[in-house]
C-alpha cells in the first residue's frame, strides 16, 4: 500500500476515457435524479481518490451493472483494479466486509474501501471464466469448486443478510416488480416463485449458515495471473445455507435450457450442482427459480428487454412442464 506522504500519480484526464459501459449507464437511468447525479459527480470522486489513494485511473472494465470498474496503477507501479459503486444500487462496504472475511482466499484481496465515496481498491485479476470458452458443465463444475472452498462457517453472524431475510426481500421484489413492469409474465409463475421464498425463509437455520458470495457466476470468477485457479470479485455477501449460492448457475445459460425440454434440463442441472458439492438438489431448485425470475424482472427494469423476456420465458417453460 503507498504511503500518504508520497505524491500522489498524476492523472492524465479527469474520467477515463472509455467511459461508462452501457450496463452501468442503464443502470444509471434507472435510478433517476439519483443515478444522473452520481455520474455527474464521479470525475471529482475518481480526482479524490487518485490523491488519497496514489493511483493513478486508467481503462475501464466492462462486465458489471452497478459499478465504475477501471484498471489503475500505483505510486509504485502495482497494479489494482478501483470500484465505484452506483449509490441506491451498489453498497461497497457490504462488498468490502467479505472481502475481509475471505482474506484473499478465494476472494479478491482488498487493499482499500472507502466509506465516502463508496469505492474500493482491490486485487488486479486476469479474465473472467465466461472468456474460456468452456462447455457449460465445465465452467459449472469450477464454479462449485470454488464456492466450495469458500464457504466458511462463521462464529457467528457479522452483520451480512441472512438466508431468510434473502427469501423475505426476493417475494417482495417480485411481487412489486411484476405489478410496475406490467405484469410481464404469468401469475403462476409469480406464485410459484413467492411459494418457494416461503419455503426458504422456514427452513433458514444458523446452524447450516455459511458465507455465502450470493451471485457467484462466470463473469465473477476471475483468473489469477499465472495460474489456472480463479477468485470471486462483486460479492453481495449473506449468511446462508449453501444452495443460496447455487442458485445463481440455475438462472443462466437460458439457450442451453431452451435447446430442449427446460424442466428437465433444469433439474438435471440442479442434480448436477447438487452431485459436486453435496447440497440439497430442492433447496438448491428452489432458490434457483426466485433467482430466475427476480433476474428477469431486474433486466426489464434497467432496460435489457430480450434478455428479461427470455429469462422469464424458460421460468414459464418450466412451470408449465412441471404440470
Amino acid at each position: 500500500m503507498a504511503s500518504a506522504s508520497n505524491q500522489p500519480p498524476s492523472a492524465s484526464h479527469p474520467f477515463p476515457d472509455s467511459g461508462l459501459p452501457s450496463a452501468v449507464q442503464m443502470r444509471a437511468a434507472s435510478l433517476g435524479e439519483q443515478g444522473q447525479v452520481w455520474v455527474a459527480e464521479l470525475p471529482s470522486v475518481i480526482a479524490a481518490l487518485e490523491t488519497s489513494w496514489q493511483i493513478r485511473v486508467g481503462e475501464v472494465l466492462s462486465g458489471g451493472s452497478e459499478s465504475l470498474v477501471a484498471r489503475v496503477t500505483t505510486s509504485a507501479d502495482e497494479n489494482r483494479v478501483l470500484k465505484i459503486g452506483l449509490t441506491g444500487s451498489a453498497d461497497l462496504a457490504q462488498e468490502a466486509k467479505v472481502y475481509a472475511l475471505g482474506a484473499g482466499c478465494g476472494y479478491a484481496a482488498l487493499y482499500e474501501h472507502s466509506d465516502t465515496h463508496n469505492a474500493l481498491l482491490l486485487e488486479a485479476l486476469g479474465e473472467p471464466l465466461d472468456k474460456r470458452g468452456l462447455p457449460v458443465t465445465e465452467v459449472m463444475q469450477i464454479l462449485c469448486e470454488l464456492l466450495r472452498g469458500t464457504w466458511q462457517t462463521l462464529a457467528e453472524n457479522p452483520g451480512l443478510m441472512t438466508g431468510a431475510e434473502k427469501a423475505v426481500w426476493l417475494a417482495e421484489f417480485i411481487a412489486s416488480r411484476w405489478e410496475q413492469l406490467g405484469q410481464p409474465c404469468t401469475k403462476t409463475v409469480v406464485d410459484q416463485a413467492l411459494s418457494y421464498a416461503g419455503l426458504r425463509e422456514a427452513a433458514f437455520s444458523v446452524e447450516r449458515s455459511v458465507l455465502v458470495h450470493g451471485d457467484a457466476h462466470e463473469f465473477n470468477a476471475l483468473q489469477i495471473p499465472g495460474e489456472q485457479h480463479y477468485k470471486f470479485v462483486d460479492p453481495d455477501g449473506l449468511y446462508a445455507e449453501p444452495a443460496c449460492d447455487l442458485a445463481v448457475p440455475m438462472r443462466g445459460y437460458n439457450d442451453d435450457l431452451l435447446s430442449g425440454k427446460p424442466a428437465r434440463l433444469a433439474r438435471l442441472r440442479a442434480e448436477f450442482l447438487s452431485e459436486r458439492t453435496g447440497v440439497d438438489s430442492e433447496a438448491i431448485w428452489q432458490w434457483g427459480f426466485m433467482e430466475r425470475v427476480s433476474t428477469g424482472l431486474t433486466l426489464l427494469e434497467i432496460g435489457m428487454r430480450a434478455e428479461g423476456l427470455q429469462t422469464l420465458r424458460v421460468a414459464e417453460l418450466i412451470c408449465q412442464q412441471a404440470q
